[in-house]
């Protein structure tokens, strides 16, 4: 029974051993399968990974080649562009050389009739010289034959000459002398006016003008009422706040504002309108009311300033010019805004300027300051003119456009062509019809006049008033009148325009005298 026990266990051994083996050599294949499919698979995942990549290095080629298409047609509009720009450049350019050459040209052949116009007239003065000296010996040939004729030496005959010369001058002179004295009187009387008109400006006293007042509507009677107060207190609040007077009369529905400040009466205008709408009327709101109302204008005269500088394109220019140009608005000449006509002149000048080659920006930059006197001459001593320098110079402005304030008035002579061109801007500002106060039916009436007065001389055919009324042209019979009658036509309108006509300035008288012989060919 033993050696059955062995053999079992022998058995038992070995079956074991063959099971391991067997395993072991199961597992083995099984792992080189595993081994495999993952091989297989690690291969199946490089492939696609090189068809990914190939397919994305496609794509970004695709890109790049259209990046490098859209930057070539980029950098060839813009090679075109700057082609046709060079090409419309070198057109200009040729125009331009085509104009130099024809001003070239043009200037060769003005020389050339100059020169010839030169030898001409050197010609004609020989002859004259030569004409001159027979002229010459003729006088003396007849001085000696009056000499022997009348028995009178030279000396004598030159008495007689003379005296008979000065007594038919003495009426000619004693007429120039009365016109001249006229002449004296009328710019006496006009610069008369023009310096109370001044100082009823710098002054309002109890008589009040247009630019010194300011009309305020109410919408009520009862708020006359309310605006004094009680005690006069809302009234005295207002006028110490703002300068500037009340006047409460019968005027129904009205508030008068005076006072020649315009700054001030428009912040008591506005402060009154604001007052009157909100209802609440006591001092305290009175000053709160002013002080808003005081900012306000102030910012409108920056404005007004700046948009004054904008529009004449002078460039820059210190603040507080800016403001006192924005002040020009509230103030009026003979009717006329200044800040607009300070615009205008400096518009007017600029143009002039650019006619004839000076400095644009400069006429324009003086035009615009010429009556910057004005903003504050009711504040300062002096005259606008003389206000004015001083602040140019203060401010460190240019000498053409100091010079230009001190001379648009002709109180001194102008030292530069800007300063004439101010001057003439500033006249034509101010002289145009409607520019100032005076109205269109006086200036219709006006031109009507001189027309009138011109058609009433003897031997006048027609007439016509131009130049807004400076100048009238007469038109005579040429069979009534003769050449030499044409000078006592235009003395008797002279005179009657002087006789009967009060305008400013002077009137030219140009009388006309034309024949025309017309025939007809057949």
């Amino acid at each position: 029974m033993d050696w059955l026990h062995i053999l079992l266990s022998v058995l038992i051994v070995l079956g074991s051993a063959a099971g391991v083996f067997v395993g072991y050599f199961v597992r083995i294949k099984k792992n080189d399968k595993t081994i495999a499919s993952a091989k297989q698979e690690a291969e199946r995942i490089l492939a696609d990974a090189d068809a990914e990549a190939e397919k994305a290095k496609k794509e970004r080629i695709l890109e790049g080649k259209a990046e490098i298409q859209a930057l070539k047609a980029e950098a060839e509009q813009d090679i075109k562009e700057r082609k046709s720009t060079v090409v419309e450049l070198e057109n200009k350019l040729n125009q331009r050389e085509d104009t130099l050459d024809r001003r070239a040209t043009n200037l060769d052949r003005r020389e050339e009739m100059l020169n010839s116009k030169e030898n001409k007239i050197d010609e004609k003065k020989a002859e004259l010289e030569q004409q001159n000296n027979k002229v010459e010996a003729i006088l003396k040939a007849q001085e000696q034959k009056l000499v022997e004729i009348a028995g009178l030496t030279r000396e004598e005959a030159r008495k007689v000459v003379m005296d008979t010369v000065r007594e038919s001058m003495k009426v000619e002179v004693a007429t120039y002398i009365k016109e001249e004295e006229e002449r004296a009187r009328l710019e006496v009387k006009s610069k008369s006016k023009n310096i109370l008109a001044l100082a009823i400006q710098k002054y309002a006293g109890e008589t009040a003008g247009e630019a010194t007042v300011t009309t305020v509507s109410l919408p009520s009677e009862e708020l006359k009422g309310r605006i004094i107060g009680r005690e006069g207190r809302n009234i005295r609040a207002i006028e110490s706040l703002t300068g500037v007077d009340l006047i409460i009369d019968d005027t129904p529905e009205a508030v008068v504002l005076s006072g020649f400040d315009p700054v001030r009466r428009e912040i008591a205008k506005r402060s009154l309108e604001i007052l009157v709408s909100d209802g609440r009327i006591h001092p305290a709101r009175i000053e709160e009311v002013v002080d808003r109302c005081r900012g306000e204008v102030e910012m409108v005269i920056r404005e007004m300033g700046e948009d004054a500088v904008f529009k004449t394109g002078i460039g820059k220019i210190h603040p507080d010019l800016v403001r006192l140009i924005g002040r020009l608005n509230f103030r009026t000449s003979y009717g006329q805004n200044v800040l607009k006509h300070s615009i205008e002149t400096a518009m007017l000048a600029g143009k002039l300027a650019s006619e004839i080659g000076e400095n644009e920006i400069l006429a324009r930059r003086a035009g615009l300051l010429h009556d910057i006197g004005k903003a504050v001459d009711h504040e300062i001593e002096g005259s606008h003119v003389e206000i004015g320098v001083e602040l140019a110079t203060k401010y460190h402005e240019p000498k053409e456009v100091i010079d230009a304030i001190a001379s648009h008035h002709e109180d001194v002579a102008p030292k530069s062509i800007i300063a004439v061109l101010v001057a003439a801007a500033d006249a034509l500002s101010s002289a145009r019809p409607g520019a100032r106060s005076d109205s269109l039916e006086n200036y219709t009436k006006r031109l009507e006049n001189l027309e009138a007065i011109s058609n009433s001389i003897k031997g006048v055919k027609t007439s016509f008033a131009i130049q807004a009324g400076r100048e009238v042209r007469v038109i005579v019979n040429p069979e009534e009148v003769d050449d030499l009658s044409t000078i006592t036509i235009a003395r008797q309108i002279k005179e009657e325009i002087e006789n009967k006509l009060s305008y400013p300035g002077t009137i030219k008288v140009t009388v006309i005298r034309e024949i025309r012989s017309v025939d007809v060919a057949k």
